[in-house]
């Protein structure tokens, strides 16, 4: 929504230049640059998302066999309660909810590094990205480059998305 506020300022900013200077608003030039697209093909985001699954597989190997043991012994425990005894019965239904709470416990923290290790690099990538969208507007001598959530139309002309990425490859990720 902040994206959307900004975007419609500048809307208004450049109807009013347009209303009020003409013929200086025809030489404004604008880019346009879709986040998503540099953040799903650009080779940085690739091996930075390659790098977190590498980082992340063994941990999620572990919770996701968790929770398998989990429902195992949750399967187990519904067949056996009838031939269980009452005090039997509640020994392992104590069990089952320990290890429950555990697994919750594991998957949650798991989930919350990986979102924080996640957002970690997509920075990185984001601050390499607005290097090259700033050197880009230098050599092409843009005036105004938007990174809009949303946009109800864009110009192909004005969009340098690909020239983002191609910059983003050709830099090898510095």
């Amino acid at each position: 929504m902040n994206h959307y506020l900004r975007f419609c300022r500048v809307a208004l900013l450049l109807a009013a230049l347009t209303a009020g200077a003409y013929g200086w608003a025809q030489e404004l030039r604008i880019g346009f640059v879709n986040t998503d697209r540099v953040l799903r093909e650009a080779n940085t985001a690739k091996a930075a998302q390659a790098k977190l699954e590498q980082e992340f597989v063994k941990r999620e190997k572990e919770v996701t066999d968790m929770g398998e043991a989990v429902k195992a012994m949750t399967e187990k425990l519904e067949r056996e309660a009838p031939t269980l005894s009452d005090s039997q019965r509640a020994t392992r239904q104590k069990q089952l909810v320990e290890q429950d709470r555990d697994f919750q416990r594991r998957r949650r923290e798991f989930q919350e590094d990986l979102s924080a290790r996640r957002n970690e690099e997509l920075q990185q990538v984001l601050e390499r990205a607005n290097k090259v969208i700033r050197q880009l507007a230098e050599t092409e001598k843009l005036d105004l480059i938007m990174q809009p959530d949303q946009v109800v139309y864009v110009n192909p002309k004005h969009d340098i998305t690909d020239k983002v990425i191609k910059g983003l490859n050709a830099s090898g990720g510095k």
